[in-house]
């Protein structure tokens, strides 16, 4: 989008000034051509003044000055560091520190009035003030609360192994048996736990930079050699892909696996960052297989799965701690498309995907201590859905309550009212409300959207109190 607007503001000629803020970093460390070519700019001081002599010498032959001037530029007789964005139609001014303010408020207002597009290319330094976050600017990128004097980070001790980190580990040790599997990162190693897969065997592993639509296509062009990549993408940031998904992964059936990390509400980043559509926006299109597990073991079972399927897969999970389960030394490939019933029940049956199978399993126990038989489902799969399942338990039960972290238009709760439309059977569902989520503690926003265990109990039991009422009142 970026070069898009480039190319259109250079095409219309508008008086614009974009200001390019380089400080040398994605998240994580810069990769591609394009780092390295603003890296020649940074350190092409020396071309940069070779530049002004030669421009000041061509303007002073009268006649042809201006003509060899454009001439040297486009058959890149000089370093001209400014090349790039000039051939899209901009005055390029800089590289100029971005730090020193007094320079560039005089920069600012030399420029200020000219006409067409113009780039003032500024180099920063991430953390620069803090000594901490110059030393340590991934760590220092989003830190939660700290202590200024000593740089300590207020954060409480994990209870469990992140799921980043299970996936990175799980992802190895499978790669190691088979040779066919890479790794693809969008800038994102360190956030997504492939950074460890990039240490163990860096030859098949692929950083494409903050470029998620090309990450796609990228993976979907290795399982056309038959490699088994497995691209692990933010899940707001997938979004971006979503056409290359369909077009270039689905209408080919190629085995891309798609692990999407964030999934769900994943704290102070806040609504940019949630991950609450990918149910949505993944299952629509054909040929996927969309799954998320409800612990950490079982994330390790599903990437096995995922590989040995050989069509597209999404996987998705959240941000932080596992739930602390034993973690088993073999993984497993578990049947595509079916669930588990954890507790059997007899009045209503939580069916729980994800990060809410924990949850609804604390919310059964209070259920029922409300004198209401309560069954919990590990439906697993979102797509394909487990109908014969479903079938099942309503032979039980005509109440089913589905519970999700994700938005209730077009989620889990929706591709069971699908499934089961036609039937008997009463469905009330619980996830994120139609709007965006602010920023906050995941458990308090679970809490604050009826995610919590508690929320989850009380809306189950304000439903079955509803039905119980309805049925008294038509007998």
């Amino acid at each position: 989008m970026s070069f898009e607007g480039l190319q259109n503001a250079g095409h219309v000629g508008s008086d614009l000034l974009v200001i390019l803020n380089d400080n040398e970093m994605f998240i994580s460390n810069r990769v591609g051509a394009l780092g390295a070519f603003l890296t020649k700019l940074m350190t092409g001081g020396l071309a940069k003044k070779l530049e002004n002599e030669v421009e000041k010498f061509l303007k002073r032959i009268q006649f042809y000055g201006a003509g060899l001037l454009r001439v040297a530029k486009r058959m890149r007789v000089l370093l001209f560091p400014g090349m790039l964005f000039e051939e899209l139609g901009f005055s390029y001014f800089g590289p100029v520190d971005g730090h020193d303010v007094d320079k560039l408020v005089e920069i600012l207002e030399n420029i200020k009035t000219l006409k067409g597009p113009v780039l003032l290319h500024i180099i920063t330094k991430k953390g620069k003030g803090y000594e901490f976050a110059e030393k340590d600017p991934f760590t220092w990128h989003g830190p939660g609360k700290f202590d200024v004097q000593t740089g300590t980070m207020h954060k409480s001790a994990p209870t469990a192994p992140a799921y980043q980190k299970v996936f990175g580990q799980a992802l190895v040790k499978l790669a190691k048996e088979d040779e066919r599997i890479v790794a693809i990162s969008a800038a994102m190693p360190e956030g997504t736990g492939t950074d460890h897969f990039r240490k163990e065997i860096p030859s098949r592993f692929y950083d494409v930079g903050l470029a998620e639509e090309h990450a796609v296509t990228f993976a979907a062009g290795m399982a056309c050699e038959g490699m088994r990549p497995v691209a692990a993408i933010y899940s707001t940031f997938l979004q971006r892909g979503f056409d290359q998904m369909e077009h270039d992964v689905a209408l080919q059936k190629l085995p891309v696996v798609f692990c999407l990390d964030r999934a769900g509400l994943v704290g102070e980043d806040g609504p940019t960052h949630h991950g609450v559509f990918d149910f949505a926006y993944s299952r629509i299109i054909p040929n996927f297989v969309v799954m998320a597990p409800a612990d950490e073991n079982e994330l390790q079972h599903m990437l096995k799965t995922a590989l040995a399927h050989n069509m597209p897969s999404v996987i998705r999970y959240p941000r932080g701690p596992g739930e602390g389960v034993a973690l088993d030394a073999e993984f497993k490939t578990l049947p595509i498309g079916k669930g588990v019933v954890l507790k059997p029940g007899q009045e209503v049956y939580l069916l729980a995907i994800g990060s809410m199978v924990h949850p609804c399993l604390k919310a059964a126990a209070l259920i029922e201590n409300e004198g209401v038989s309560c069954g919990v489902v590990n439906m697993r799969f979102v797509k394909p859905i487990d109908t014969a399942l479903l079938n099942q338990l309503r032979q039980q039960t005509q109440n089913f309550v589905t519970v999700e972290e994700h938005v209730l238009p077009g989620g889990f709760g929706s591709a069971v009212m699908e499934a089961m439309e036609g039937t008997d059977a009463r469905i009330h569902r619980i996830g994120i409300p139609d709007k965006f989520i602010e920023h906050g503690p995941q458990n308090v926003l679970r809490d604050m959207v009826g995610l919590s265990a508690e929320k989850i109990a009380k809306s189950t039991l304000e439903f079955i109190k509803n039905k119980r009422q309805t049925l008294q009142a038509v007998s």
